[in-house]
């Protein structure tokens, strides 16, 4: 840490200091502010999806009750072909969002297999779109939360440290330049006696 300098430029420098860091630390607060804004939306989406997963489980379960019957195969009626992702800036922090996703049904005979397999094709592209959304949607909170932990340091940095710092630095120097005219004026009328007391002796 650089030392003290207790002089007038070193009192104009930190204050100078001082009233950047004031005007910087409420644009940041704001940032900080919308970031966990919308984190809180991020964490409501996901938590959403995650409700749609479970209730898509649940009604296939209830529609589909036969798949619990292990002899019939039912592997490998959908794919994922295709994920094309996009970006958004949001709040300065860069988002990834699903632009497109293809999935592809794998071709199977109306007669060989049963006829509830038409059913459970949908439901099985309703929960692999899902569960790619919720990846998506994790990877939005997780770099939400990251950019909100950078920017809650910065505005304590600046509100804890800094800005306590400069006053604490300004005080001192003030109350030292202070110190130092007392002194001066006291040495002043102390030269200004001697040489009344030594013009009266001569």
């Amino acid at each position: 840490m650089a030392r003290l300098a207790y002089s007038k430029a070193s009192l104009s420098n930190i204050s100078a200091k001082l009233k950047r860091f004031k005007q910087f630390l409420p644009s940041l607060d704001l940032k900080r502010q919308q970031l966990a804004v919308e984190r809180k939306k991020a964490q409501l989406r996901f938590a959403q999806t995650e409700l749609e997963i479970q209730q898509c489980y649940q009604n296939t379960a209830k529609m589909l009750p036969m798949l619990a019957d292990k002899s019939i195969n039912v592997q490998n009626l959908v794919k994922l072909t295709q994920v094309e992702m996009g970006e958004e800036n949001v709040v300065g922090v860069h988002l990834p969002v699903l632009n497109k996703l293809s999935i592809e049904v794998s071709s199977y005979s109306l007669f060989t297999e049963p006829h509830w397999v038409d059913q459970l094709v949908v439901q099985l592209k309703t929960m692999l779109q899902l569960k790619i959304q919720r990846q998506v949607e994790q990877q939005r909170v997780e770099t939400l939360s990251e950019a909100l932990k950078k920017v809650t340091q910065r505005v304590n940095l600046f509100d804890k440290v800094l800005i306590p710092q400069a006053q604490q630095d300004i005080r001192k120097i003030r109350i030292y330049l202070s110190d130092l005219d007392r002194a001066g004026v006291v040495r002043a009328k102390s030269t200004k006696q001697k040489r009344l007391r030594l013009k009266e002796v001569s």
